[in-house]
């Protein structure tokens, strides 16, 4: 997976034993131990009463650090002004549908399988969407 936390530093960060086969290593949910699974579930739950909100929030501020990011969002590549991004009804559904996403993610800490059939898909929609794979980071 191309997850920040994936590879030989998640190992060392979140306890792993070395496998010896880094090439094969599982998603980096495995990398997380029982309590920092539970820590992460209970934190979501702060998130999840104002889920549409934050999904708005994160992209305005991604788009606010990172503009060149908004090109890649055909319906959002030419507004200019983040005010006006902020009550855009279509932010708030992108930002909902990708917060649903973490939410099922985030579900799934503890049944890798459905974690990575639920990454895989969400892979495929994004070639079709013809994402530009330089946004996202490679790591095995």
């Amino acid at each position: 997976m191309g997850c920040a936390i994936s590879g030989l530093a998640a190992k060392a960060e979140f306890g792993e034993r070395n496998t010896g086969d880094d090439a094969a290593a599982p998603a980096a949910a495995a990398y997380l131990r029982e309590d920092q699974i539970q820590m992460i579930k209970e934190s979501w739950k702060v998130i999840r009463d104002d889920i549409a909100k934050v999904g708005i929030i994160m992209f305005v501020r991604l788009f606010e650090t990172h503009p060149e990011c908004k090109d890649v969002f055909f319906l959002f590549r030419d507004v200019e002004d983040l005010e006006r991004l902020r009550s855009s009804r279509e932010l708030r559904a992108h930002g909902l549908r990708v917060m649903s996403f973490i939410e099922k993610s985030v579900a799934r800490l503890d049944q890798l399988e459905r974690l990575d059939a639920l990454a895989l898909e969400l892979g495929k929609s994004h070639y079709h969407y013809n994402a530009p794979p330089k946004y996202y980071s490679v790591r095995t």
